[in-house]
């Protein structure tokens, strides 16, 4: 285990970076640690753990604006915003139990560095669609910000966005500024059963083209839906469109949606107790988080493959011949696939995308040494490749925050 420094503020950030440079030591960008399994597996000299940097700063609720240090916890800024009725609209994952770890336990640093987003995505946008601003510290050891607090400060907006989802390999995020928005009143979700892979591919697609404002489509298979207590009663393949707003709006589009699908297949829904259940078990994976006898097999590799919506149900039947399981997301553009034992497959999950069209796979949960021996973000192509060496160069010339992580020499 590598030597802990643990900031309290941002000059602790700057004084630690500087030593680092100074002295040739390598740090890994952590908050809380929820997310040290994802990525290549590294070893450097020292943890930079920056959950102590924890409080928010700013909420202003008719703004639509929050401001809080970068290890404040998710959990407590989830909670604050749903006070008043508000939420982070992209859904961040918590991707805690699919690891093996408590739930809760990520932090709104730890979020934006990954980009996390959930069932609401395609309309909503990821994490870094909702970055207004950013104060951070660089591998140069130079604290600097970018954007502001208000959608109307547009200078460096486009700064925390190329940040997001570079997993603390460029800089270190001190304090992070975002927009939330109104919660819906209540959620229902429509149930379309026994669909195939295909068909449900096709009937998300129509449900989400429609007027009738889906904001979350889904595929379970029957095998994955039994792991799933509130539709695990269905006994065969679940297709989830999610309705949210106010009741009888929901009810008017529902019916509309019934009219629609009630020739594809036997209908059902649930109740808003029952949506939030069956949208957290997308959102967080949760499936492939619990083994038999409520134990989580982390053994098991899982993937996370992103491909145009119609070409998900190809990879999925592709790699079942080799075992897997998997789920859909996004209308079917988000794949989340558990391969049958250790072996993460990847050169089998890889051909499979190029088949489909091109994508992106990402291998989520695997053992340290097939995170460091295996390619685990989506190969990149010679221009973005160059382009990601030419951002680590500029903001990490010394190869100090969190090298490898995402590409090695990165």
């Amino acid at each position: 285990m590598s030597e802990r420094l643990c900031p309290r503020d941002e000059a602790d950030v700057v004084e630690a970076v500087r030593w680092a440079v100074s002295n040739e030591r390598t740090l890994d960008v952590a908050g809380s640690g929820s997310k040290a399994a994802l990525g290549r597996h590294i070893q450097t000299d020292v943890t930079l753990e920056l959950k102590g940097l924890s409080g928010v700063t700013l909420y202003e609720p008719e703004e639509l604006v929050l401001s809080a240090r970068a290890g404040t916890p998710v959990a407590q800024i989830e909670a604050l915003v749903a006070d008043a009725k508000q939420m982070m609209a992209f859904e961040p994952m918590d991707f805690g139990p699919l690891l093996g770890l408590p739930a809760g336990g990520g932090t709104l640093g730890g979020l934006m560095a990954c980009n996390l987003a959930g069932p609401r995505r395609p309309s909503a946008g990821a994490a870094r669609d909702h970055a207004l601003g950013i104060r951070a510290v660089s591998g140069r050891g130079e604290a600097f910000k970018a954007g502001g607090r208000v959608v109307k400060n547009v200078t460096g907006y486009d700064l925390p966005r190329g940040l997001a989802g570079s997993y603390g390999t460029f800089a270190a995020f001190t304090e992070l500024t975002i927009k939330v928005l109104p919660r819906p009143e209540t959620v229902e979700t429509l149930l379309v059963l026994g669909l195939d892979d295909a068909a449900a591919a096709s009937v998300m697609s129509g449900a989400v083209g429609s007027y009738y404002d889906v904001s979350g489509a889904a595929h379970v298979p029957a095998d994955v839906a039994a792991r799933i207590p509130v539709v695990a009663g269905a006994g065969r393949s679940v297709t989830a469109l999610r309705l949210e707003g106010v009741k009888p709006s929901i009810l008017h589009r529902r019916g509309k949606l019934e009219e629609m699908l009630r020739a594809r297949g036997a209908l059902s829904f649930l109740d808003a107790d029952g949506s939030h259940a069956f949208w957290r078990a997308m959102r967080d994976v949760l499936p492939f988080a619990l083994a038999e006898g409520g134990n989580v097999d982390t053994a098991k590799a899982v993937w996370r493959v992103s491909v145009a919506p119609m070409a998900g149900a190809s990879i999925g039947a592709a790699l079942r011949e080799a075992g897997a399981m998997s789920f859909y997301d996004w209308t079917g553009g988000l794949v989340w696939i558990e391969m049958a034992d250790a072996e993460p497959h990847t050169r089998r999950v890889r051909e499979a995308v190029a088949q489909a069209g091109g994508g992106h796979a990402t291998l989520i949960r695997a053992s340290a040494p097939v995170r460091a021996a295996e390619e685990v973000f989506q190969p990149l192509d010679a221009i973005t490749g160059a382009l990601v060496k030419r951002m680590k160069s500029g903001f990490d010339p010394g190869r100090v925050l969190s090298p490898g992580r995402m590409y090695a020499g990165v």
